[in-house]
């Protein structure tokens, strides 16, 4: 039986560095991954840049895109030596840069290939390797294109699964149609474990809060929650607890904030801005009295040339002071 797991998926443009030691604030068990990173990139471009992350953002997964085996092997390998807990691979992402460059949910069509990337990603690093896959693209059967692509690559060593649960269609639906559009299929994805046992299969696609990720947790190993974490962080304030481990206290969202300040004072410090780290939180007040005007300030004054954590501060004295009565 798999030690059960709780995951916030890799967004482009959303899931960087700032953005994951915000949400590890909120929960130490979620394992957190990177924005998709193309192979060549990790090969040849800025790794600081581009792989950079600090030791309290773990456990971090990196996920690469690409479709040659021998560049995804050391692409791995740069990632294994950079410090991430495991590798994971794009054959989900439907954008049109994966299309033209052959790999994301391009490779649902080829299992044989995706089993080769992972044969030799697995030769080349000591830790875990993982494939995130779609249901199947276009006008593919799901009930045998998950099949194939799971028995390809678990045959070649995959240590597990993540399976948004949604047909991508390549042909006539944007990226953000194909988070939308296609149908989710959750009992689809419960099949595919009941035929893997004992292989780790988890699940992803329109998850919005902790409750459904219980549910889903009943018949999957692992859930992973994407836009609606991003969105609602506050959310994974109630992950550890599901996971079995119950904390001492509650997330103390004030702690959050003040945690924050400091590290954005320090991405200040070294020439950043404070709108890279505030633009991932200003959902954390969702719901709640004076979240509006928290959003406001962020929204307006975080992105104003030499802002700093003082912003961040006076956005949670909205939130901080607002009448019990006030609408959020």
């Amino acid at each position: 039986m798999h030690e059960k797991k709780i995951a916030i998926a890799p967004m482009m443009d959303w899931t960087d560095r700032h953005c994951r030691f915000f949400h590890r604030q909120l929960t130490s068990r979620a394992v957190l991954y990177t924005e998709m990173v193309v192979a060549d990139a990790v090969i040849h471009g800025d790794r600081e840049r581009l792989l950079g992350f600090s030791g309290a953002e773990q456990p971090v997964a990196l996920q690469l895109g690409g479709s040659d085996p021998a560049k995804l092997a050391e692409a791995a390998r740069i990632g294994a030596e950079s410090g991430y807990t495991e590798i994971n691979l794009n054959v989900g992402c439907p954008s049109d840069r994966v299309q033209s460059g052959t790999f994301g949910a391009c490779l649902m069509r080829t299992p044989e290939l995706v089993g080769a990337c992972v044969e030799a990603m697995k030769a080349a690093v000591p830790i875990p390797v993982t494939v995130k896959c779609r249901l199947g693209v276009d006008d593919q059967d799901p009930e045998t294109a998950l099949d194939e692509l799971t028995d390809a690559v678990l045959a070649t060593g995959a240590d597990g699964l993540w399976v948004h649960a949604r047909k991508a269609w390549l042909e006539g639906l944007s990226p953000k149609e194909n988070r939308e559009i296609p149908p989710l299929d959750y009992g689809r994805v419960y099949r595919l474990k009941a035929r893997y046992p004992d292989r780790f299969i988890g699940i992803n696609g329109g998850i919005r809060t902790v409750a459904e990720a219980r549910e889903h947790l009943a018949h999957t190993d692992g859930v992973m929650f994407g836009r609606a974490a991003y969105h609602e962080p506050g959310m994974l304030a109630g992950v550890d607890e599901i996971l079995g481990e119950r904390p001492s206290e509650p997330v103390d969202l004030a702690c959050v904030v003040e945690t924050m300040a400091d590290y954005a004072a320090r991405h200040i410090e070294r020439g950043g801005r404070l709108a890279h780290v505030t633009r991932h939180m200003t959902g954390l007040f969702h719901g709640l009295p004076g979240a509006r005007r928290y959003r406001q300030i962020l929204s307006t004054d975080a992105t104003r040339p030499g802002a700093g954590p003082e912003v961040l501060l006076a956005a949670f004295d909205a939130v901080r002071l607002a009448p019990a009565e006030e609408a959020a």
